[in-house]
């Protein structure tokens, strides 16, 4: 058995080979033209574990890399066929991808059937290294097989940012989507803007647990990643075949853009000069102006977003705008009504429109959560479907992209069981068998529509999770599960097998053990993982299919 995860589409072991493949100090690189960034990957990753040099070279000892047309043809450019039994092209292993990152999702599967040990930074001890003699065939079913990580709530370090993107590599996720801006921080360096980070990457306190907590941290929080460190993210992701889809959020979640710079906030309703960084969780009623200065001011900080993410989509939030202060605002009636608008939730998608055109203008794609619906939608603008599916439903009919993280689904956020030692449980129960059992394409849609599903990403907000061991914690091993959901052709929900699931998850805890991931065990949290006496929001009962 080869303990694969996510499972791939086919295994075949030949009855004539012998029935494991070794791997020793003669075994060699052999990297064909376009596979150049695979194999620094393997020397790095896998040669640190096994301590193999893996020296240039071809012949019987060797592991082949190469693009091939086939595999492209049939499996699409993220496909790979693997073979390990020594018998194709005088390699002992054949890795061939339809384009470089199906030779890298290859090369995972490889290191996979290495085992756990392979998953270390440097080896346990002299040994021989064998991997079972097998053809791999793959391929994924969806092009976007994302993760949303929050880090303004509670901010992660560049280092744990590139830990994450080796955690996705694993599980053969190739979207991160980046979270860098919302009411409790600005994370991201704006040259022309310093004071978002000097004033908006930091608050003065946080709640601590939910907002119904009457615990507080007193200890500051906060920091940001300078240019440099999102150049090195990029790169880091990029070698990874990763795509990282940056978030800044507006109109709403603004309320550390305000504080920076008040001029932004609705000034004739509220003393914006008096606005600090939000401590606590919830929705907050302070939101962007939609003034002039407004606009320029966004697009000088897309402008440099842009400079430093390739992403052809740019995530711009347009979610849980509170529009109290827009209705209160004689300066906001007076711009819908010289706008020619209906009412708020019109000037929300003007607001969305005008940077829809604006990102469209400079090759660009606008992708925003679900809100963005109300009040009409851009041509061009795709939809992040979070508060069900109804929304990507709406979409998907009306000819718009999708991608599918319904929060009753995959919110990673939501707690994993019932029990009252659950770590501030938050939302409805969510296991790893419903996860597994999570479908992304509702029965409903039409084939047409069904085709404008991107794919499907799970996501992270951090209100909850103070450190890195926190955020293990509630993504694993949930994100293995929503991995195979992604990338393996599944059938229906009812009809998966979730029990050889458990039984590759046993194998598959190993490799998480090996990449330090402190994960929730299958018996339920360990006690250093529990925080008794934190308030949390538990929702009892099945999550709504909306």
């Amino acid at each position: 058995m080869t303990d694969l995860v996510p499972a791939p589409r086919g295994v075949e072991q030949r009855e004539s080979t012998p029935a494991r493949t070794c791997l020793g100090e003669r075994t060699t690189l052999d990297a064909h033209p376009g596979t150049e960034g695979v194999a620094r990957w393997l020397r790095r990753e896998v040669g640190a574990a096994t301590g193999l040099p893996f020296a240039d070279g071809a012949g019987p000892h060797s592991v082949l890399l190469r693009l091939s047309a086939d595999v492209a043809r049939e499996s699409g450019p993220e496909g790979y066929r693997l073979s390990t039994d020594g018998s194709v092209d005088d390699a002992a292993v054949l890795i061939e991808g339809g384009s470089a990152a199906g030779v890298f999702w290859g090369a995972q599967t490889f290191r996979q059937l290495l085992g756990p040990d392979a998953y270390r930074k440097a080896p346990l001890r002299e040994r021989d290294w064998d991997v079972p003699a097998v053809t791999v065939e793959d391929e994924p079913r969806f092009a976007w097989r994302g993760l949303m990580l929050d880090v303004s709530r509670h901010f992660m370090p560049k280092e744990g940012v590139l830990r994450y993107l080796d955690l996705l590599a694993a599980h053969k996720l190739n979207v991160f989507h980046f979270h860098l801006t919302d009411d409790q921080g600005w994370r991201i360096e704006i040259k022309r803007h310093p004071k978002l980070t000097e004033v908006g990457a930091w608050r003065a306190r946080t709640k601590y647990g939910h907002r119904a907590s009457p615990l507080w941290d007193d200890k500051p929080h906060g920091g940001h990643y300078t240019q440099d460190d999102i150049r090195e993210i990029v790169a880091y992701a990029t070698e990874r075949h990763i795509t990282v889809v940056p978030e800044i959020d507006v109109p709403g979640h603004s309320q550390a853009a305000i504080a920076a710079y008040p001029e932004l906030g609705n000034t004739d309703v509220i003393d914006t000069t008096s606005l600090t960084v939000r401590d606590n969780w919830g929705i907050s009623p302070h939101v962007l102006a939609p003034t002039d200065n407004t606009l320029r001011f966004y697009e000088g900080v897309l402008e440099e977003v842009l400079d430093l993410f390739p992403s052809t989509f740019v995530h711009i939030g347009g979610d849980e705008c509170a529009k109290d202060q827009w209705k209160a605002s004689a300066a906001v009636q007076a711009r819908i009504k010289e706008l020619r608008l209906a009412d708020e939730d019109e000037l929300q998608s003007w607001f969305i429109r005008h940077f829809d055109r604006w990102l469209t203008d400079r090759g660009r794609r606008l992708i925003g959560w679900d809100e963005i619906l109300e009040g009409g939608l851009a041509p061009g603008a795709a939809v992040s479907s979070w508060r069900g599916y109804q929304g990507g439903i709406a979409a998907a009919e009306a000819g718009h992209d999708v991608v599918m993280c319904p929060e009753q689904q995959v919110y990673l956020d939501h707690r994993q069981a019932a029990g009252d030692d659950e770590p501030m449980p938050i939302g409805y129960v969510r296991t790893l068998e419903d996860v597994y059992r999570f479908e992304p394409v509702p029965p409903a849609l039409t084939p047409e529509a069904a085709a404008h599903v991107l794919g499907t990403q799970a996501n992270v907000w951090t209100e909850v999770m103070q450190d890195g061991s926190r955020v293990d914690y509630q993504v694993f091993p949930r994100l293995a599960a929503f991995a195979e959901v992604a990338w393996s052709a599944l059938p229906a929900p009812a009809e998966r097998d979730f029990t050889d699931f458990e039984r590759r998850m046993t194998a598959h805890y190993a490799r998480l053990d090996a990449l330090g991931v402190h994960y929730r065990p299958p018996g339920g949290p360990l006690p250093w993982q529990r925080r008794p006496g934190v308030a949390g929001r538990p929702i009892d009962g099945a999550p709504p299919n909306v």
